[in-house]
């Protein structure tokens, strides 16, 4: 398995957005995103920290249907 990056909440959003991802709103310190699927809508929410938890962010990724080397081609 490859190594997670270490990421700020701003890098790990456009990585997203450059995958297809829309910000849907962002309430307090959490942003959520969401993107359809084959008809479904998978929703992803990301706290706003700098720098993200490696293991928050590897299950951001896991619930985001992508594979830890397809994020980091996308940041």
């Amino acid at each position: 398995m490859s190594e997670i990056p270490s990421l700020s909440y701003v890098k790990i959003v456009a990585g997203f957005q450059r995958a297809g991802f829309v910000v849907v709103r962002q309430k307090g310190s959490h942003i959520r995103l969401q993107k359809r699927v084959n008809g479904n809508t998978v929703k992803i929410t990301i706290p706003a920290h700098k720098p993200v938890k490696k293991s928050t962010l590897a299950k951001i990724i896991k619930q985001a249907e992508l594979s830890v080397e397809e994020f980091k081609e996308l940041v």
